[in-house]
């Protein structure tokens, strides 16, 4: 059965993997400041920033099946370099620019038989790195939200979280800028290589299906093995 599913901030990276992946059998809307690399001969895009605007005011299906929150950051610093300004701008994109779209799709997502809310988190929150404070911080809250969320609505919808690792897509272009860099990155992992937008897409898509119709609550990660393999 075809679904609509409803991405946000995903015209590049993950996002865009997602909509590939999925606008085949579903129709996929793309909400987002531009539309980046999206075919809208096969999604639709409206033009959004979950800064400013106001989500309930799209022109979006009655019934959303499916909700992706991809929009995110990378800003590692020593915590004694950031200022109480950069933690707040970290929760207002990763944070409250979540509740605020989820408070405002709700009753299209209650029409659903039992829509599915896929958000992200990070690595970073599992495993203490250093330099991680303000992006750990923001993305620990949406853990946190998201298992509360699940169950507050359970059964009427289903809410998991990925958590990757470093994966190449432009927000991490700074840390994957040369072939030394990408290197190191690489031999963090267990799996010896970062994540490609394609594997954290692929579970995605999976939770937004009917095969993962028993999944809620959960916290997934995509990490090459980071979070819990030791393989020096």
């Amino acid at each position: 059965m075809m679904k609509n599913i409803l991405l946000i901030g995903g015209s590049t990276g993950i996002g865009f993997q997602i909509a590939e992946l999925l606008n085949k059998n579903n129709k996929i809307i793309v909400a987002s400041r531009s539309k980046g690399d999206l075919d809208t001969d096969k999604v639709t895009h409206l033009e959004f920033d979950v800064l400013k605007d106001d989500i309930s005011k799209l022109d979006l299906p009655d019934q959303l099946d499916g909700l992706v929150y991809c929009p995110g950051s990378i800003d590692l610093k020593p915590f004694k370099m950031i200022k109480p300004e950069s933690f707040e701008k970290e929760m207002q994109l990763n944070f409250f620019g979540l509740v605020r779209s989820v408070q405002g799709l709700l009753d299209k997502l209650k029409k659903s038989d039992q829509a599915s809310l896929v958000f992200f988190s990070t690595v970073a929150v599992k495993v203490g790195m250093p330099f991680h404070t303000n992006v750990a911080a923001a993305k620990g809250a949406i853990e946190g939200f998201a298992k509360s969320l699940a169950a507050e609505y359970a059964p009427g919808f289903r809410v998991n979280v990925i958590a990757p690792s470093l994966t190449d897509t432009p927000l991490a272009e700074k840390l994957l800028s040369n072939d030394d860099k990408r290197e190191r990155m690489n031999n963090r992992h267990p799996l010896k290589r970062v994540g490609e937008a394609k594997d954290i897409a692929n579970l995605a898509a999976f939770l937004l299906s009917d095969n993962s119709s028993w999944i809620t609550g959960q916290v997934l990660g995509v990490d090459g093995g980071l979070s819990t393999i030791n393989s020096n």
